[in-house]
C-alpha cells in the first residue's frame, strides 16, 4: 500500500496554524438522535438517526455514532461516526473552520487523531485534500492521506489556494 506523505498540508493548514480549539476538550458533549442504545458491560452507547454531537466548536452529523468509553476510569476512548457522509467541523484557536466529511469517522481521543474513511475528505478554507483514508493527528498537525488498496484505488487529490494578500 502506498501512502502519500503530504508535506504540502503545512500550506494548507500552517498559515493559520490549524490547532483545534484549545478549550473543546474541557467542554460536556452534547448528543440528540432519534434513538440511544446503552450496553453497560461493553461501555457503548449507540445514537441512531440524524444523530447530532456537540462538544465546545466541535460538530458531528451522522446516521449513527457510538461512544466508548473505558470500563476502568469511565473516560471518554473513542467516538465512531457513520453517515452517507458523515460530517464534522471544528473551530482553530485563530478562528478558522476545519470541515471533513466521510462515511466513517473515528476520533481516538488518547492518541488526539482523526481517521477519516471512504470518499474522505479535508478542507480549511478553500484548500482540501481528498483520499479513501485520512488520518489526522490534531495536536501534532501530522497528515497522512491514501487513495486506497487493490482494484478500486484511487488517487490522492489535494487543492491549495494561495494566500490572499491584503
Amino acid at each position: 500500500m502506498k501512502l502519500s506523505h503530504l508535506s504540502l498540508i503545512a500550506c494548507l493548514f500552517t498559515a493559520t496554524n490549524a490547532f483545534a480549539l484549545s478549550s473543546d476538550s474541557e467542554q460536556p458533549i452534547y448528543i440528540d438522535s432519534d434513538s440511544q442504545h446503552l450496553d453497560m458491560k461493553s461501555n457503548k452507547v449507540t445514537f441512531i438517526g440524524d444523530v447530532k454531537l456537540k462538544q465546545g466548536s466541535i460538530n458531528i452529523n451522522a446516521d449513527k455514532v457510538i461512544v466508548i468509553r473505558s470500563p476502568v476510569d469511565d473516560t471518554l476512548k473513542e467516538i465512531e461516526g457513520y453517515g452517507e457522509p458523515a460530517t464534522f467541523s471544528q473551530l482553530t484557536d485563530e478562528g478558522k473552520t476545519l470541515k471533513g466529511r466521510a462515511k466513517e469517522l473515528y476520533y481516538n481521543v488518547d492518541d488526539d487523531q482523526l481517521t477519516m474513511l471512504k470518499e474522505a475528505v479535508l478542507a480549511q478554507d478553500e484548500s482540501t485534500i481528498q483520499g479513501e483514508k485520512i488520518t489526522y493527528k490534531i495536536t501534532s498537525q501530522k497528515l497522512t492521506a491514501d487513495g486506497g488498496q487493490g482494484e478500486t484505488k484511487k488517487r490522492v487529490s489535494t487543492v491549495l489556494q494561495p494566500t490572499q494578500k491584503q
